[in-house]
């Protein structure tokens, strides 16, 4: 519950909580000086009614039911990204759950690290909520100072949807698998490049990461953004790039990208002709972008269970899947418990690679 910060506001909850402090300390004392002042015969009477009312003080009223006030959903990129999409799907629901307006606030900046340091030293009291990525769990190594500690600044809501990446390359290069286009890697090392949106991006540290499974080298081209990356990607200027399937879909079924592989444990359904990396012979590579809710550390955790159980039947419905379906979203909604097992196991995970691969943020 919010602390309403105006002295007419907090006088009453205030005074309240101490009262029964101050006069059971009080009350020895005015005893003592009852035992002084008036006949001893009356005394112990006057002082034994004293104890009974310092005994049934009433305790300060109960606080109202969360939530009371509008609760605010911080997404640390611009408008339009994935996570950007999953709060704004998912808030009209949430706010008729709850009966009180759900907000989306973009705090871009700084890879996300501005408005995760935000949500990370709000109140912890269930109004203020952040929707990440994968990037939250990889920013603390990449960055010398980040406002926030993935394990202990939050208290995990649940995660909420996973994203599937594929490799792909250009149509002119020579490899029709990506068994073929590793033998070309490993034939000519250092003379193929691969794009990414920039140093230290997820799709940056899945091809580090399936560099380190499979000992080939290619030459990283950091863009500034997804646009100029395949652009060039298309038109041969670089080989290969891991990306989003939402983005490779429309262009490899115009041929303008050849996609090799899936970077997650199964097929993916809009590309059920495309192979996983390990199908492909790669083992332990596997990458996909996960996105969840995360609280202030100390949230109460009737609110975090409040929260995830609005959240996990929003998800089960068949509009809404079908609505981030068509963003090339999954809904994997899964317990508090889970997630931060999650966000701990990755944290630990991008570490290793980031550290592996030399890898700084822009």
């Amino acid at each position: 519950m919010a602390i309403n910060a105006s002295p007419r506001g907090c006088g009453r909850p205030l005074a309240g909580a101490i009262a029964p402090a101050i006069a059971r300390l009080i009350a020895p004392a005015i005893a003592s000086l009852i035992a002084r002042l008036v006949a001893p015969a009356i005394a112990p009477v006057i002082a034994a009614t004293l104890s009974m009312t310092v005994l049934f003080v009433p305790a300060p009223a109960r606080a109202a039911a969360w939530p009371e006030r509008p609760i605010t959903i911080v997404v640390p990129y611009t408008p339009g990204t994935s996570m950007d999409t999953l709060a704004r799907v998912i808030s009209p629901r949430l706010a008729q759950s709850l009966g009180q307006p759900v907000i989306v606030e973009n705090r871009s900046g700084a890879s996300g690290n501005i408005g995760t340091g935000y949500v990370a030293h709000a109140a912890p009291d269930g109004y203020t909520l952040l929707m990440t990525v994968s990037t939250f769990a990889m920013n603390p190594k990449l960055f010398k100072r980040v406002p926030y500690d993935p394990v202990t600044s939050f208290v995990p809501v649940g995660r909420v949807a996973v994203g599937a990446l594929v490799f792909a390359v250009n149509p002119g290069f020579p490899a029709q698998t990506l068994a073929q286009a590793m033998e070309a890697f490993r034939a000519h090392p250092g003379k193929y490049a691969y794009a990414s949106p920039g140093n230290g991006t997820p799709q940056h540290l899945a091809m580090e990461l399936f560099k380190l499974h499979t000992g080939v080298d290619l030459m990283h081209v950091p863009y500034s953004g997804s646009a100029g990356a395949i652009t060039d990607l298309m038109g041969g200027q670089v080989d290969a790039m891991i990306l989003p399937v939402n983005t490779a879909l429309p262009l490899k079924e115009s041929g303008k990208l050849r996609v090799l592989a899936a970077t997650q444990e199964r097929r993916i359904a809009v590309m059920p002709d495309v192979p996983t990396l390990a199908e492909s012979g790669v083992q332990g590579a596997d990458v996909s972008l996960w996105f969840g809710l995360l609280a202030p550390a100390r949230t109460p955790a009737d609110i975090v269970a409040r929260l995830n159980g609005e959240i996990g039947r929003i998800l089960a419905l068949p509009d809404i899947q079908e609505t981030l379906d068509k963003q090339g979203l999954t809904v994997a909604p899964d317990t508090p418990e889970a997630f931060g097992a999650l966000v701990a196991a990755e944290t630990a995970r991008w570490a290793q690679v980031i550290t592996q691969a030399g890898i700084t943020g822009n």
